[in-house]
Parts: C-alpha cells; sequence; structure tokens
C-alpha cells in the first residue's frame, strides 16, 4: 500500500497555492500599512506554556494538543495556538520595554486533534495579529478596524463584527456568581462538558453550540449590565470609534471566547457568503496572559483567522489567482545552446519563462504554452537564428514581433513589464 498523508493533515497543491499567497500577501500589505512586523515563533513549546496560558480545563488542553515527551523526559506540545507563543516570546526578549506599543504578527501552522472537517484539519494554518503595551479602547478597535479592512480587501462581502465586553477582574466575579446560579438551576439539562464548565468558567457554557445548552442559555443575564464603570467606559469608547471608522457592527451579549485569558473586548468577524452567517476570525483582549505565563502585567488585544476557513470562502465565491508564466521559449531545431542561456537570463532579469526541453514540433510546443497559460511565446528555430531575431507572440492577441536577439532580455523585459501583465 502507498504511503498517504495523515487524516487531518492536507497538502496545499499547486493549483491551490496561488490564493493562498494571495491572502498571505494582501494581510502582509495591509499589516505593514497598520505599522506591524512580523515575528516568527517556534512550532514547539513547553507544554506548561499552553497549560497555563490557555488553561488547563479548556477544551484545547484536555483533549486536542499532541504532547509527547523528548528524550529527556522533558514534555513539549506542538502550539496549538499562536497567542501564548508570542507572548512568552516577547517577554523571553524583553520586547515590551520601550514605552510604546509593540505590533507584530505571525503567520503559520497550528495542531489539534480533532474531528477533521471542511475547512478544519489537524494541521490548519492561522493568522495571528497581535498588539502589546496599550490598554486604551482605541487599540481595541484600530485591531477590530484592521481585521475588517483585511477581510474586505480581499472581497468578502457582508462583513459584520459582533463586539461584547467580557468585564475584568472587578466586576466579572459578581457576573460569574450571577451567572452560576442561574446555571445551577438548570443544571440538568446541559451537556455533560458544560456541567463541567460551570465548575471553573461558566462564561463558556454561554458558548456551547449544543442546541438544548444555547436554548437554555438564552436566558442567562448578561454581563452588559453588569460592568464596572472603568469596563462600560471602555466599551462605549470602542464603540464610538468603530462607528467613526464606519465599520459595520453589533453587539452580541453572548459571545464569550473560550480561551481562558480574555478580559474587556471580545469580538467576531462574520460574512453572510454562502448564505449564511459564519465567523472566519475572532480575538480580543488580554491584559492578564503575559502575567499569567510568569511575566510582567502587559496589557494586549489581538486576533486570530483561520487560513483554512477563509481560503475556503474565496474558492466559494468564484475567487482564484491563478499565475501564468510571462513567457514560453519554443525551441526548433538547433536552438537548444542559445535558449538555455537566454532562458537563464530573463530568468535572473525576473521573468518567469518556461520551455519544453523534449522539444516538438511547433504546434506541439504551442500546445504546451497554451495548457501552462503562458502570455507569451518566444519561437526560436534556424531561421530564426540565422536572422538573429526570434518571433514573439502574444498568446492573448495573437501579434507577432520580432526581437533582435543581441538585446532579448532588455527587449522582453521592457515588452512583458512595461505593460503592466
Amino acid at each position: 500500500m502507498s504511503l498517504q498523508a495523515i487524516r487531518g493533515f492536507k497538502d496545499i497543491l499547486p493549483a491551490e497555492a496561488p490564493l493562498w499567497r494571495r491572502v498571505e500577501e494582501t494581510a502582509r500589505g495591509i499589516l505593514r500599512s497598520f505599522g506591524y512586523e512580523e515575528l516568527r515563533i517556534p512550532v514547539l513549546e513547553r507544554t506548561e506554556l499552553f497549560a497555563r496560558g490557555i488553561g488547563e480545563d479548556t477544551d484545547i488542553v484536555e483533549k486536542e494538543m499532541y504532547t509527547f515527551p523528548d528524550r529527556k523526559g522533558q514534555n513539549l506540545t506542538l502550539r496549538p495556538e499562536a497567542t501564548a507563543g508570542i507572548v512568552r516570546s516577547v517577554i523571553e526578549h524583553g520586547l515590551h520595554g520601550s514605552g510604546q506599543a509593540l505590533k507584530v504578527y505571525f503567520i503559520g501552522p497550528m495542531f489539534r486533534y480533532e474531528r477533521p472537517q471542511k475547512g478544519r484539519q489537524r494541521q490548519f494554518h492561522q493568522l495571528d495579529v497581535e498588539a502589546l503595551g496599550d490598554p486604551s479602547a482605541h487599540m481595541d478597535a484600530e485591531i477590530i478596524t484592521l481585521l475588517g479592512h483585511f477581510l474586505k480587501t480581499l472581497g468578502l462581502g457582508g462583513v459584520t463584527m459582533n463586539v461584547n465586553s467580557l468585564g475584568c477582574p472587578v466586576c466579572r466575579p459578581t457576573y460569574k456568581e450571577e451567572l452560576l446560579r442561574y446555571l445551577e438551576a438548570r443544571r440538568d439539562g446541559f451537556c455533560s462538558d458544560c456541567q463541567r464548565r460551570m465548575v471553573n468558567n461558566p462564561l463558556r457554557v454561554l458558548d456551547c453550540k449544543v442546541p438544548e445548552c444555547s436554548a437554555l442559555a438564552e436566558g442567562a443575564p448578561k454581563i452588559g449590565g453588569r460592568l464596572c464603570p472603568d469596563c462600560r467606559t471602555h466599551f462605549d469608547l470602542v464603540q464610538a470609534d468603530l462607528a467613526a471608522a464606519g465599520v459595520d457592527y453589533m453587539v452580541n451579549p453572548k459571545l464569550v471566547r473560550g480561551l481562558d485569558y480574555y478580559s474587556r473586548t471580545t469580538f467576531e468577524a462574520l460574512t453572510g457568503d454562502l448564505g449564511a452567517q459564519n465567523a472566519v476570525a475572532g480575538g480580543g483582549r488580554y491584559d492578564g496572559l503575559a502575567q499569567i505565563v510568569g511575566g510582567p502585567s502587559i496589557p494586549a488585544t489581538g486576533w486570530a483567522l483561520g487560513l483554512e476557513r477563509l481560503v475556503m470562502l474565496l474558492a466559494a465565491k468564484g475567487e482564484h489567482a491563478a499565475e501564468r508564466p510571462d513567457l514560453f521559449v519554443a525551441a526548433l531545431g538547433g536552438a537548444a545552446p542559445v535558449v538555455f542561456g537566454l532562458i537563464q537570463d530573463l530568468r535572473r532579469a525576473g521573468l518567469w519563462v518556461e520551455t519544453d526541453w523534449a522539444g516538438g514540433s511547433l504546434k506541439s510546443q504551442l500546445r504546451r504554452a497554451d495548457r501552462l497559460g503562458a502570455r507569451r511565446v518566444l519561437v526560436l528555430g534556424p531561421d530564426e537564428l540565422a536572422r538573429s531575431a526570434g518571433m514573439l507572440k502574444d498568446m492573448d492577441t495573437k501579434e507577432q514581433t520580432d526581437v533582435a536577439l543581441d538585446r532579448a532580455v532588455d527587449l522582453l523585459f521592457s515588452h512583458i513589464k512595461g505593460d503592466g501583465r
């Protein structure tokens, strides 16, 4: 039996990769304009980082992490999310001490052992955007605005931001007690996971996707009316900034985050594409995480976006980013020695050039160029070599032009790049 990829670990094939690159390049360009720098973190971390940072009673830590001992018996984990690793890196390298907000992003694979399904794999890719060192509501609103701008630039329609406030250590404990009383009175109607969550983090019961649990949680007290004055002011400022920036948002009092380190502002981006409301990204403020993992107090806010789901949504809309060679060189007769050097010079000049070293007739090579989607074909055969000029054919307009071989690189580069194609 031939070897196959592990279940939940999916190849990204050459035909799919251009759309992935477009998403990533769009993200990098927009993040640069907002002042974010790239931070790359290791794929492996000590298990304790995630147990402390995410929360030992979360589904991620309890059920989904890929954890194993190394040869010295130290427990290591393939990262299930990026935020804890980013915060660890910031603390370890002292990146937070400049007195200004540190704005970073990360693109890479994560690993969770869960049931593979459409848009969700055991190895999946995320774009993580984090701003550390700024406690203001303005930074929350800015990072939400950035997310919305990114999604709209990619062409996703009907993007709406759901926002909420989870309160802070001052007001949340009182709310949690009130919520717990409501949930405990209805304990038997909730699933076993929710019954377990009631003990350590009753807010997570509000996020359960089991229909019966969701229906019971509908009548639960909402935190919005229990916020302390500082949290209320903070959340009001977030909403005012979003309105000023023209961001389409709505307050969702049931919106909570599944990770324990969030506080105050939380949000999700939903799109109406595919005929339903689909969450494509989410995040919020996590001022307490740095201390949880052993560092100083560092206010922070950020979001994560699953690239598989985003690419799937774009592909379903008919979006594609097919790439075409700039030039196909058809070598006929004894032209191959000349063609080889010319192709390498053209590639070094920055053009995407293809050929068929097996040769063949002009007709067969033109078919090959057409299958590749080449924009132009340069024909070089005995006749062309004799007059020191290749014949350049535009595959879209069918126009033909002579190109002097002694100036071929400059002429072809100018001709191909000069019209923006």
